[in-house]
């Protein structure tokens, strides 16, 4: 109340000076009515933050229109030339390894989209059972489940490989020897799941689910548990309460922890370039990685550009197309009644 008198109080002031820095120029009926001095100093601090946010992409996008590979000598956040022949080079030999780039987007796209449905498939169980049964441990487990997400994910992937690479197909002689279920001595190594994109998935997949099962289970906890005992009394069984009632009332979390999931998984490093060996299985950012050298003035630098804008333009398209489902999914849940 203090507050809204000053404020009535500064606009019946007769100093023009006052009157004009309380203002309010927003035209806005509802909501703070701010005065013009906190607008101005508003739009200044999100113009600061805007420009440091945009700076490093302008830059590259700059970078990447250039037609030399030299080391740029100076900053340039506005192209002097408009060249696409690094684009042209990236798209049809990115490396010197001999790999396409339809290639690498497939294995991307494998890894991402793949891991990112299979998580969320297995964390919306996981998730509903958490939220609506009563079991033994089920405070434990849930704690269990939740450590992963205190740790680095990097920290975790010596178990990983060690799990991942214990998993052998061999040929000797005349028969399959899969390890650990069997040894074989001297064979002749057929598949490694270490060195294999399903090796890969399937350890991502352990590193994604953590995140999504604690993310669904406190949407699922907000969904009102009479309507599931309304379909029961009604002959429902439990699947078609899970199916035809459950999953779509959680359709936008679902879509918010998937596309969190895609953008982690599209953009993936330190696993795959642990785990794989042969340049047919490597992803986008590890062959963004390859472009650089040991030395600054070997790197294709408008090379290496185009290739970072093009890693992240998939992303980049797809999270300003869903923006408004992706925030209408963050907020859901946030009240509950």
């Amino acid at each position: 109340m203090k507050n809204t008198k000053e404020l009535h109080d500064y606009k019946k002031s007769k100093n023009a000076l006052v009157r004009f820095f309380n203002a309010n120029t927003s035209n806005e009926v509802g909501g703070r009515d701010l005065p013009l001095w906190r607008q101005i100093l508003l739009q200044v601090l999100t113009l600061v933050i805007a420009l440091e946010v945009m700076f490093p992409i302008l830059y590259i996008i700059t970078l990447s229109f250039s037609s030399s590979t030299a080391r740029p000598s100076s900053l340039q956040l506005i192209p002097k030339e408009i060249s696409l022949v690094a684009y042209g080079q990236v798209l049809d030999r990115p490396t010197a390894n001999p790999v396409s780039f339809i290639e690498l987007l497939r294995n991307s796209f494998f890894l991402s989209f793949g891991v990112g449905a299979i998580a969320l498939l297995i964390a919306v169980t996981a998730a509903y059972s958490f939220s609506r049964f009563n079991f033994k441990m089920r405070q434990v487990l849930m704690v269990m489940i939740f450590i992963p997400l205190l740790m680095p994910a990097v920290g975790l992937s010596t178990p990983l490989y060690l799990l991942m690479n214990s998993f052998r197909v061999f040929q000797c002689g005349g028969a399959i020897a899969i390890e650990p279920f069997m040894t074989c001595v001297g064979g002749q190594l057929l598949f490694n799941l270490r060195d294999s994109l399903l090796g890969v998935g399937i350890a991502m997949i352990a590193g994604a689910l953590p995140f999504a099962v604690w993310n669904l289970k406190g949407y699922l906890d907000t969904i009102p548990k009479e309507l599931e005992e309304a379909a029961a009394i009604d002959g429902a069984s439990p699947n078609q309460i899970f199916f035809k009632i459950v999953l779509p009332l959680a359709v936008p979390q679902l879509a918010v922890t998937f596309f969190l999931g895609f953008i982690g998984h599209w953009q993936e490093f330190a696993m795959p370039w642990l785990f794989l060996t042969k340049p047919q299985d490597y992803t986008l950012s590890m062959t963004l990685y390859n472009m650089t050298g040991q030395y600054a003035n070997a790197i294709p630098w408008n090379r290496f550009a185009a290739m970072a804008v093009i890693v992240a333009l998939p992303v980049a398209i797809t999270y300003i197309a869903l923006q408004k489902y992706i925030t209408s999914g963050l907020t859901a849940g946030g009240v509950k009644g």
